[in-house]
């Protein structure tokens, strides 16, 4: 069998279109501050993305670049002037900090209302969209998560089971990988390991989410599964890139707006 393949960009940019509509009615724009420490040149990558999907959508967007030598402190102080501004909806500190930084203390200052990328993480939040606009139901489907991150794999776990799912969470160290994986309905890879996933470890049938975004020898981007031998055993699969990343990246949006709602912008 060959798998459909699950079009993550496709779908962002209806998720987008729906968001613009609904912010092309509002008096008061959303608004969302992008928060950037140091020159990672991924997370550059990943900050220009959401202000063109700022752009696209309708919402104000601001970038604070600051220096990788940037104290603790001085990193608190202005995410406590942004949680002060009412202009600013959501706040996003984009990740990896510098490494004299205390990531948990940095997320934990982002007022509740205004942590746009924590309501539902981003990343898990599109795997569910995703399900959803593929007529994947996860209940009573025995979900694999092969990566315990907080950003990813255990906020997952909980949404799987939240739609009743019977959740499994491995990792590179358990022991028989194969074996979990290949008794898993939907398969979820976010280890951030190229190859970790092959295609014998892939359950006739199954749905592939890849969620990883790696680069291998040849500097491609690429995610945990191989991708061309899991598509001949899967049902479904999303690519890398063109899966989840543009998912993740439109609920980014899809939160700002629902926090400008509940700010009493309309």
């Amino acid at each position: 069998m060959a798998a459909i393949h699950m079009d993550g960009k496709a779908l962002a940019a209806k998720v987008k279109e729906e968001v613009a509509a609904q912010v092309a009615g509002m008096e008061r724009k959303p608004g969302l501050a992008v928060v950037l420490v140091g020159d990672n040149p991924a997370s550059r990558v990943y900050v220009n993305g959401k202000k063109k999907d700022c752009a696209e959508c309708g919402i104000y967007s601001e970038e604070y670049a600051i220096p990788a030598e940037t104290t603790q402190q001085e990193l608190l102080e202005l995410v406590e002037t942004l949680n002060g501004r009412e202009d600013i909806d959501g706040i996003l500190v984009q990740l990896p900090l510098p490494r004299h930084l205390n990531e948990k203390e940095v997320l934990l200052a982002i007022r509740p209302d205004k942590d746009v990328d924590c309501f539902h993480p981003c990343p898990p939040a599109g795997v569910m969209r995703m399900l959803k606009e593929y007529g994947i139901d996860p209940a009573g489907k025995h979900c694999v998560i092969v990566g315990r991150s907080n950003i990813v794999g255990k906020p997952q776990a909980m949404l799987m089971l939240r739609e009743n799912a019977t959740v499994t969470i491995c990792h590179t160290k358990t022991p028989d990988l194969k074996a979990e994986c290949l008794r898993a309905d939907i398969l979820v890879a976010a280890a951030g390991r190229v190859g970790l996933i092959t295609g014998d470890m892939v359950k006739e049938g199954a749905v592939v989410v890849d969620v990883a975004m790696n680069r291998n020898e040849a500097g491609k981007l690429c995610g945990d599964v191989v991708f061309e031998e899991a598509a001949q055993r899967a049902s479904y699969i999303t690519p890398v890139p063109g899966g989840v990343g543009p998912m993740t990246r439109a609920m980014l949006m899809e939160n700002t707006l629902y926090a400008a709602k509940q700010h009493g912008k309309q």
